[in-house]
């Protein structure tokens, strides 16, 4: 890389130039060469685990990021354009394109080239211009390849779009590639294209700073939670608190994140608990390996290439968090119980057997340390989740999904993915469509639960109403559900194969009434125990001073239902 042409052209002039085709002479092999050696020095290698989201796209399921965020009034179309090119070019990749040659996967530094034009385009709905036609402008997207000549990156501004209640309002629609980055890390970078006042300066605040004032935020919110009593359920720490101080340490032991997940095994000696860990792993992996697929259902099958979106209506944070701290479970455990009893709800709609059907979803989880979520790459792994959709009861089902919880908290599986990940992406791109596709017929979908801010924000001067993204599903999967949090409020997103369940709006709009049954049963229980606490003076004076003993006795069956349903 420190040869200049003219030494370039000296070296060429010693080859056998009469055994050279007659049209190639010396100047032009010298100048070929140092543009391949100035296209080396543009080039960064791509990690081994982003190389393999690269290699996963297929005819049937694309590995983008789709997000569309819906903001009040009209859009300064300049402004959003300024801003975006001021913040989101501040991060390398979104002006890198991809490069694959036989050696591997590359970055490629073409900042010369690069045209923010040819990135953020203006489209204009169809009358009415509402949420059927957004969702299937959003769906086509899901569907629709990536320029591989560019920036793996793609946004859309539509201006005109009538929101709930007929509000005008407009949208932004932005599709990433997995390749540069998981959802935490986008979702991180997203943010920090808004802010907390309309009238913010236009660039911004720096990402690092932005990240520790997330991180000190998200900080006194577990602390509130903490002391409200609400469990683990705080959105902020994602589906499952982040790994055990053991695995932690594991992963930080060598190298970069790929070889930190591969070497699990190889270099326990180097742990304390090594013994433990290493039995675990193994165990884990065993598990892995061994585990069946899941229930044959309509989620289940050969996908094609026609996608579904949607996506509800926010649903109130504080009062799921009031329902977890009287069930004494997380808002986790509501929200994914409410997802499958949606499902639930919906195979039943359709005819479907549903006794002992259980649907498994990869949950992604995060193994970024604390304060590195702005980090790009991808730097999470998959655990198998069994969402018990057999269940008719809501409470008992509720209780169940809290169990399979629990035991995938400690749980290594989402290391040891990342290390398959990581080792896949060393290998032929067939033999990684092999060994992801054996993973992927063990699970129907893949669902993701990112933490939102609570404040509102505001874009290019723009507030922001609502937001809800879908993550991509790799082989065979059909199905991905996403949650979402923002300001007080929860949304579910679902996108779905429409060979699956052509109609995804039928389950979205049964996760509310899922919730609802619970919320009901426990007014109607609150109701009945006022009356009857209301009643026992009266009680008392026509039969004498009730004992302690004996009011806890009349009352313990209601608590005991509450569990055992």
């Amino acid at each position: 890389t420190t040869l200049t042409s003219d030494a370039l052209l000296q070296l060429v002039q010693k080859l056998p130039l009469d055994k050279l085709p007659p049209h190639l002479q010396p100047d032009q092999l010298a100048a070929t060469a140092m543009g391949k050696i100035d296209e080396m020095k543009r080039r960064e290698r791509m990690s081994p685990v982003d190389t393999a989201w690269l290699r996963m796209d297929s005819r049937e399921n694309l590995m983008m990021i789709v997000g569309v965020l819906m903001f009040a009034g009209k859009p300064d179309v300049a402004r959003v354009k300024r801003t975006i090119e001021k913040r989101l070019l501040r991060y390398k990749r979104f002006k890198q394109s991809v490069q694959v040659d036989p050696t591997g996967a590359y970055w490629l530094n073409n900042e010369a080239d690069f045209n923010i034009g040819l990135h953020v385009e203006e489209v204009h709905l169809p009358k009415p211009a509402g949420k059927a036609e957004l969702e299937a402008y959003v769906a086509g997207l899901a569907t629709t390849k990536l320029d591989p000549a560019r920036p793996l990156w793609q946004f859309g501004i539509v201006p005109y779009y009538h929101g709930e209640g007929g509000q005008q309002q407009w949208a932004f629609v932005q599709r990433i590639h997995h390749c540069i980055a998981d959802g935490i890390a986008l979702i991180s970078v997203l943010y920090s294209l808004t802010d907390s006042e309309a009238d913010a300066d236009e660039d911004g605040v720096v990402p690092e700073a932005f990240a520790r004032a997330a991180r000190r935020k998200a900080e006194r919110e577990a602390a509130r939670d903490a002391k409200e009593g609400l469990n683990d359920g705080n959105l902020w720490k994602l589906a499952f608190d982040p790994m055990t101080n053991t695995t932690v340490k594991a992963l930080n032991a060598t190298g970069d994140m790929t070889a930190k997940a591969i070497k699990l095994v190889g270099n326990l000696d180097k742990w304390p608990d090594y013994a433990k860990v290493a039995a675990a792993v193994a165990k884990e992996a065993l598990m892995l390996a061994a585990l069946p697929n899941d229930s044959q259902t309509r989620f289940k099958g050969k996908p094609g290439t026609v996608k579904r979106v949607a996506w509800s209506e926010p649903m109130p944070l504080a009062e799921i968090k009031a329902v977890c701290k009287v069930l004494g479970v997380s808002l986790n455990d509501i929200l994914l119980s409410c997802v499958a009893g949606a499902m639930r709800h919906y195979l039943v709609s359709q005819g479907d057997p549903t006794d002992g059907v259980e649907v498994r979803a990869f949950v992604p989880m995060n193994l970024r340390p604390k304060g590195q979520e702005h980090r790009l790459g991808n730097h999470f792994g998959l655990v198998a989740l069994t969402l018990p959709v057999g269940i008719e009861n809501p409470f008992e089902r509720l209780y169940a999904t809290k169990q399979n919880m629990e035991e995938l908290k400690t749980s290594y599986q989402a290391a040891l993915s990342l290390g398959i990940l990581g080792l896949v992406g060393y290998l032929p791109k067939a033999v990684q469509t092999q060994v992801l596709g054996i993973l992927g017929n063990k699970g129907s979908a893949v669902m993701t639960n990112v933490p939102g801010p609570t404040q509102q924000l505001y874009f290019a001067g723009s507030s922001l109403v609502q937001q809800m993204f879908w993550v991509p599903q790799s082989g065979d999967v059909g199905m991905g559900v996403s949650i979402l949090s923002y300001n007080g409020g929860v949304q579910f997103g679902l996108i779905t194969d429409k060979k699956f369940v052509p109609d995804p709006a039928a389950i979205i709009n049964q996760f509310k009434p899922e919730f609802d049954k619970l919320l009901y049963w426990l007014m109607l229980n609150a109701g009945e125990e006022k009356a009857e606490n209301a009643a026992e003076p009266e009680m008392k004076s026509k039969a004498g001073r009730t004992s302690p003993s004996t009011t806890s006795a009349k009352r313990a069956p209601r608590k005991r239902l509450a569990v055992a349903a």
